[in-house]
């Protein structure tokens, strides 16, 4: 299928080759809105080849466009840019393409094999709204970079070991009275956290009488006894004390029933699963290895460094003195055996800012090491998530819990959906499912169309408006122009002879966004970036919204003219379902 940008390129190109003898430093955009024209050429770099000024290099140029290149209807000239104005004929021709390929926007395999690790929960804690925008940020961009043409690998890391775990585990001990999820009838992840929070209960009162007693907060953070006693846990859990590690066993296994359940509301799935207590040894070799090769330091502790001052950085600890690992330890262990094993051309870290510093250190580290393909690790750094009520604490249960979002946002979905009669006509079915899909799509568009680098603030009920930019106004968009084809398909008219239709300059205009989706695809996956899919949806449906309210589509009288708008109407529908599912948010038939 011709790319229209390629194309516009290439015929610049050899028209400047022949004129001038150069055909470097061309500068192609799409025409300003305020100016007539689709593309526009930059003629400046040409002038010193052309040796004319700017505005008879363009109009030379322009002539001589037109003349040999029959898709080239006209152009102007402003001011030295060339505006190119491509014929109807093409448009009619480029929109037949489209609408009958089959994967249209989809790359062909690019034969590149990416990783992408997202989720990375604690087991200590049900997952939250911050846990949201990273699942929903690494599922989609997997999917746009499968769009892409790339092998993906889908990978969740699980920090199912620590001092933190060890808190749940002890206040369960001390004060849950064998409670399960079944006796509770708690999800298993909520009821794990629940002990958590109560763990950091005691502790802050243990802490404050230590402190009535005479002893400093610092002293006495270091000495409650609750702490003493979950340090002690933790040990006994690394020398596999057979207690522990059962109970470790079974409040994990309560976890991630709970996990599962989550992952299956929020539409995300993984292809592989690490565990921490798995992967958190697999880097002492890699630091016995950077201390032979002089990378690394060892000091009077026995404790193990690296020095980056001269990188701009400070030092890093790699092996605590005892012989234990730290998180860098397991990450440089993990990316090792990932690209060994995988023969990965890249990884992808889907991990909130606050580790911006610890992924700089990743990389230069491995690098140090000698290990070229370091430069194919990303960060996909991401702000937080806030609520009009201030930011969250997990340890003080102030969590946006991710199912109660969930169940809230789909309890207004039906809400409001109900106030507008969406649901008119709907069995309670038809209507359970679509409220599901307008709640889960209301949430994973807000968050999506925001810049992953920025921290943003959520809103429940502004995202599920109908009305503006959010996931419901699209959904609403494709479920408006599958009626209109339905009732087509119902009265017997058909998209036969549509491509024989002239085109009006707002049918055009339409077909020219439609051309841009596989560039969109591109530009998304090369820039780790949902949230330009999210803007071309958007503008699509407000387009085609615009369009609809202008020109009748069942009624239109002339056979040809209702074929071309109903071909029209069902290729917006089909692109923006293909936009919509790469951000993981499913479309209505009906609403």
């Amino acid at each position: 299928m011709i790319n229209i940008e390629e194309f516009i390129s290439s015929v610049v190109a050899r028209t400047t080759e022949e004129l001038y003898g150069t055909s470097e430093n061309i500068q192609i955009q799409k025409t300003r809105k305020e100016f007539e024209g689709d593309y526009t050429v930059v003629v400046f770099p040409l002038l010193r080849a052309s040796k004319k000024s700017p505005e008879a290099t363009a109009t030379e140029l322009g002539e001589k466009i037109v003349a040999t290149t029959p898709e080239i209807k006209s152009f102007n000239v402003i001011k030295g840019f060339l505006n190119l104005v491509v014929d109807a004929s093409f448009w009619a021709s480029r929109f037949q393409e489209i609408a009958e390929a089959e994967d249209y926007g989809m790359a062909a395999p690019s034969g590149r094999t990416i990783m992408i690790e997202y989720s990375s929960p604690n087991t200590n804690k049900p997952l939250h709204l911050g846990h949201i925008r990273n699942n929903l940020l690494g599922y989609s961009v997997a999917t746009i970079l499968k769009a892409n043409g790339h092998n993906v690998i889908k990978v969740n890391l699980v920090n199912d070991r620590g001092i933190h775990i060890c808190k749940s585990m002890l206040a369960w001990q001390l004060y849950g009275g064998g409670e399960t999820p079944e006796t509770s009838g708690m999800k298993g992840d909520h009821l794990v956290g629940k002990y958590y929070v109560e763990f950091d209960k005691h502790y802050k009162q243990e802490v404050k009488e230590l402190v009535a007693g005479g002893m400093s907060e610092d002293e006495a953070k270091k000495k409650a006894p609750i702490m003493l006693a979950a340090q002690e846990m933790l040990r006994k859990w690394e020398a596999k004390d057979p207690e522990v590690y059962s109970l470790w066993e079974t409040m994990n296994g309560w976890v991630y029933e709970g996990f599962d359940v989550t992952y299956k509301a929020m539409g995300v799935d993984f292809d592989k699963v690490y565990y921490e207590s798995q992967t958190y040894l697999l880097g002492k070799s890699l630091v016995e290895d950077g201390l032979k090769k002089g990378v690394f330091f060892r000091k009077e502790d026995n404790s193990v460094w690296i020095d980056l001052e001269a990188d701009g950085l400070d030092q890093k600890l790699l092996l605590r003195g005892d012989g234990t690992s730290v998180y860098m330890t397991q990450d440089l262990g993990t990316a090792l055996s990932r690209f060994e094993e995988n023969k990965l051309d890249d990884m992808i870290y889907v991990v909130g800012n606050e580790q911006n510093y610890h992924f700089q250190v990743l990389k230069l580290v491995l690098k140090k090491l000698g290990y070229e393909w370091s430069d194919n690790i990303f960060h996909l750094s991401y702000g937080m998530v806030e609520l009009p009520e201030g930011k969250m604490k997990s340890r003080e249960g102030t969590v946006v819990d991710a199912d109660d979002l969930i169940a809230d946002m789909i309890g207004t979905a039906r809400e409001m959906s109900t106030e507008l009669g969406k649901l008119d006509g709907a069995t309670e079915e038809e209507a359970a499912a679509i409220c599901e899909m307008v709640g889960l799509g209301a949430l994973k568009y807000f968050i999506l169309k925001v810049d992953p680098k920025k921290t943003m603030l959520f809103d429940p009920r502004e995202s599920i408006d109908f009305n503006g930019n959010t996931g419901p106004f699209i959904q609403y968009t494709h479920a408006r122009i599958r009626s209109i084809l339905r009732k087509a398909e119902e009265t017997g008219i058909s998209t036969e002879g549509y491509a024989n239709a002239e085109l009006l300059p707002e049918e055009i205009e339409l077909i020219k966004s439609l051309s841009e989706f596989p560039a969109v695809v591109r530009s998304a996956g090369e820039q780790f970036a949902p949230s330009v899919i999210a803007a071309y949806a958007y503008d699509l449906a407000k387009q085609f919204n615009g369009y609809y309210h202008d020109h009748s589509i069942l009624k239109e009288e002339n056979a040809t003219t209702r074929a071309l708008r109903l071909m029209l109407a069902a290729t917006v529908a089909s692109v923006i379902r293909r936009a919509m599912s790469l951000l993981g948010i499913s479309v209505p038939e009906r609403m």
